[in-house]
């Protein structure tokens, strides 16, 4: 692993895109590499991937609209709509066919990216990646019934149903809707995205990382990923979770080296 004092030489950078101005930053040279960070992420959050490329990659990391010190959308987007900014900035940016890893929300990305536009993408790491509807226990359903009606007595009861749906809310919500803000209908939109009838599409070599004790997008999603994205290898590693690139830092970044210079 690199130390990361070198990414102090590695500044911070804006590219305006359809009017959001987009945060990134950028260092090394040779193959580009794309780093695309989960919901509620931002670069900060691939600092490991960055350091551990840095230095015989040319690497790019961004902050996806209403993230990390990007711009918000004007409106609730869906994952389409970050695909096409993340395309655009890449043009801006000269970024030809870069390698991708992306991890969470930024998988779903890269998965439109990869199967809507190949020509667009080299090798593809996905990461603990969203995109499968993975089945919701009885538990899972219950609370978004509960959800339902606080947002209704919120919407048409008055202070007293204000307080109750934020009450509720604070119990039932996850921690990505509470801390989602302005993002929320976004947040929304994007989780409720099956792209699982896209992998069939995608024909570039694909590694999927997954970390063994992931409960926000779980193995079977990983699973489900390396039936249909037809030549993908599934990697599970152990004492890791959602966050698997930071939890197994070493053998993440030994399994991703590997595979990219393949």
């Amino acid at each position: 692993m690199l130390s990361t004092p070198d990414l102090h030489t590695s500044p911070y950078n804006y590219v305006g895109v359809d009017g959001l101005q987009l945060r990134y930053r950028t260092y090394g040279t040779g193959r580009p590499l794309l780093l695309l960070h989960g919901w509620g992420g931002s670069i900060e959050s691939m600092t490991t991937v960055f350091a551990e490329f840095m230095k015989d990659r040319a690497v790019y990391a961004l902050d996806l609209p209403g993230h990390g010190k990007s711009e918000k959308p004007p409106t609730p987007w869906s994952t389409t709509d970050f695909t096409n900014c993340v395309l655009k900035a890449m043009d801006l940016l000269e970024l030809k066919r870069p390698d991708i890893i992306a991890h969470s929300f930024g998988g779903r990305v890269a998965i439109q990216m990869a199967s809507l536009h190949r020509e667009r993408v080299g090798k593809l790491v996905l990461v603990d990646s969203a995109g499968v509807l993975p089945p919701r226990p009885l538990k899972y359903k219950m609370r978004v019934a509960i959800a339902k009606v606080a947002k209704f007595f919120g919407k048409y009861g008055g202070f007293v149903g204000k307080s109750l749906r934020n009450f509720v809310y604070s119990k039932v919500a996850s921690k990505d809707y509470m801390a989602a803000g302005e993002m929320r209908e976004t947040l929304v939109r994007v989780v409720r995205e099956d792209l699982t009838d896209l992998m069939p599409q995608i024909k570039t070599p694909t590694l999927l990382i997954w970390g063994e004790n992931d409960e926000d997008t779980p193995v079977s999603s990983g699973v489900t990923m390396q039936k249909l994205i037809e030549g993908s290898e599934l990697i599970v590693l152990e004492h890791a979770g959602h966050f698997s690139y930071i939890d197994q830092a070493t053998q993440f970044g030994l399994l991703a080296r590997r595979f990219l210079r393949g």
